[in-house]
């Protein structure tokens, strides 16, 4: 049985789950690596990834380098004598550290690679209506997520599922999965899989152009989209109130077949609803910000703003 010592890659709350895991299954983390502290708010004030807290809560070695070739980063990482290295949700590593320990180093991804290679696979796999998804354990290769594959593990996407529930989901199912990932290692009988050289349904960035809701989509399309990217970084629109533009994020909705001859996108309101007419039914909003609000139910919305009789999602 192998001497395993860790160093553990990650930033973002999902990493600290995996992490906190490992930590208190008594797994070795000698070292961990994160992001450099931002400043953040109004104040500017320098603000540690989460993944940092916890660590130091831990007193874990930790590491924060701004430039992953940098050579003096590089010795910093031989000096922490690690034979295994974790990446979860952290940046594209140069070769020089992926190769570095003795056993490899392997990534978590929140997909069944090869599908949903990128940086936001748990959004795309609701937005693109998959009725699973789950987590991949890999050895990380010279590109993005396509290294040979060690575990994978198979989680079902409810209907009325959003990626807020989802990501909660898989984080706690990478955590086993990592662990069990190193429980391989360290027994040295790991069985790899090669990745389909073939490009699958991919996960890119989101950005404000692919997170705006197009009302001329399908139903279930837009129903995906807006539970897809429900809390984070959620779904936004223009409604169009008189002369008025205003942008809206919107959050818990809730889907209606039903025919009508309304036009798309036109608002439709009653002293507690407000739903949104689409093709072969409408989406009733529960939840929505409007731009300088804070986030509201649509019950309370209605209270204090009057939609006109022309108003429209756009």
């Amino acid at each position: 049985m192998r001497d395993l010592r860790i160093v553990f890659m990650g930033t973002p709350d999902f990493a600290v789950t995996i992490l906190k895991h490992l930590v208190e299954n008594n797994y070795n983390v000698v070292g961990v690596i994160t992001a450099t502290d931002k400043p953040a708010g109004r104040g500017r004030k320098l603000n540690e990834s989460a993944v940092k807290k916890y660590a130091t809560s831990q007193n874990l070695t930790i590491l924060q380098p701004k430039n992953l070739k940098n050579e003096e980063f590089h010795q910093e990482l031989k000096d922490l004598n690690a034979n295994l290295q974790i990446v979860v949700a952290f940046r594209m590593l140069p070769k020089a550290v992926w190769q570095m320990p003795e056993f490899g180093t392997f990534n978590l991804h929140a997909s069944l690679l090869p599908e949903y290679r990128g940086a936001a696979p748990i959004h795309w796999s609701i937005i693109n209506g998959e009725t699973k998804t789950g987590a991949t354990t890999f050895f990380i290769d010279d590109k993005i997520d396509t290294g040979e594959i060690i575990l994978q593990e198979e989680v079902a996407i409810l209907e009325t599922e959003t990626v807020g529930n989802l990501h909660d989901k898989l984080m706690f199912l990478g955590a086993e999965l990592v662990a069990k990932t190193v429980d391989y290692i360290k027994l040295g009988n790991v069985d790899t899989k090669k990745q389909p050289e073939l490009e699958e349904k991919s996960a890119p960035k989101l950005n404000p152009d692919n997170c705006k809701i197009d009302w001329t989509d399908t139903l279930d399309n837009i129903y995906n989209k807006i539970r897809g990217l429900n809390p984070f970084p959620a779904a936004w629109t223009i409604i169009k109130n008189d002369d008025e533009d205003i942008s809206a994020k919107i959050y818990a909705i809730e889907k209606e077949v039903e025919d009508h001859n309304f036009t798309i996108g036109k608002i439709v309101t009653t002293k507690k609803t407000l739903k949104v007419a689409v093709a072969k039914g409408f989406i009733n909003i529960v939840e929505l910000k409007l731009s300088g609000k804070k986030k509201m139910d649509a019950k309370s919305l209605l209270n204090g703003f009057t939609f006109s009789s022309e108003a429209k999602m756009m």
